[in-house]
């Protein structure tokens, strides 16, 4: 088996093609939630903030960017709650599918025939 026919077989596998897929998407994802927080929720924040500050550049200090910061936490905590959310819905789709076993099959005439035969040779 060639190089190239070696590479083609490894980046063709389902595990491949969706891990980049999730890859792609994360990444989109990740801009809706930066700009949902930078223009959306951080906003609100400023209103707590001294009156001469912005939340993008409010220092405590030379060089501590707090600001910055707390928009990062902020996605983050966005991020993680979604991927928790979509994690418990699959959970649960997956314990509905094993919650319901199959119901092992009744005895069959003839097996009921021999447990009756065993059971009398047992008396």
């Amino acid at each position: 088996m060639g190089f190239m026919s070696e590479f083609k077989a490894f980046a063709m596998k389902g595990n491949v093609v969706d891990l980049a897929v999730g890859v792609i998407i994360g990444g989109a994802f990740g801009k809706i939630v930066s700009s949902f927080v930078g223009d959306v929720v951080m906003p609100f924040i400023n209103v707590f903030l001294p009156a001469d500050a912005d939340w993008k550049t409010y220092e405590i200090g030379p060089g501590i960017k707090l600001g910055a910061f707390m928009g990062s936490i902020v996605d983050f905590v966005i991020v993680a709650f979604v991927i928790f959310l979509m994690v418990k819905a699959i959970n649960a789709s997956k314990k509905k599918e094993e919650a319901a076993p199959a119901a092992p099959p009744a005895p069959s005439s003839t097996d009921k025939l021999l447990m009756e035969i065993r059971d009398a040779l047992r008396k």
